[in-house]
C-alpha cells in the first residue's frame, strides 16, 4: 500500500510517517510528505498512493479542496482525514466528498493505526 500523507505541521507530517513506518503496519510504502494540497496533488501525480492521511487546515490548498482533485486523479483513493478541527462540520463536508475516515488531532498511535488499517481495508 502507498502512503501520502498531507499536513502543514512538519511535526505530525514526522509523527505519522514514525507511526506508520515503527507500528507494525505491514506493506505500507510511503510515497510522500506535502506540505500543502498543491505538493499532494504534485506528489500524487508522480507516486499514485493508494491511501492519503490530510490535514484540511492548510496554506495555499486546503484539504477539502485537494480532496475533490485527489478523487478526480484516482475515485479508489482511500482518504483518512487527520486534523485538529473540532468542527464537525468541516469533517461531514470532507466525508461527503469521498473521505473514508477521521482521526481527530490529537491522537494517540494506536487510533492512527486503527484508522489507517480501517481506511486501507487491510486487516
Amino acid at each position: 500500500m502507498r502512503l501520502l500523507i498531507v499536513d502543514d505541521s512538519n511535526m505530525i507530517r514526522t509523527r505519522i510517517s514514525r507511526v506508520v513506518q515503527n507500528g507494525g503496519l505491514k506493506g505500507v510504502v510511503l510515497t510522500g510528505l506535502a506540505k500543502n494540497g498543491h505538493d499532494a496533488l504534485r506528489i500524487a501525480r508522480a507516486t499514485h498512493p493508494e491511501v492519503v492521511t490530510m490535514d484540511l487546515t492548510m496554506p495555499e490548498m486546503d484539504g477539502i479542496e485537494c480532496i475533490g482533485e485527489l478523487l478526480k486523479l484516482n475515485p479508489k483513493i482511500n482518504i483518512l482525514v487527520v486534523s485538529a478541527l473540532s468542527d464537525k462540520a468541516t469533517a461531514i463536508q470532507a466525508l461527503k466528498l469521498g473521505a473514508r475516515g477521521f482521526v481527530s488531532k490529537p491522537f494517540s498511535d494506536e487510533e492512527l493505526q486503527i484508522a489507517l488499517l480501517d481506511v486501507a481495508d487491510i486487516h
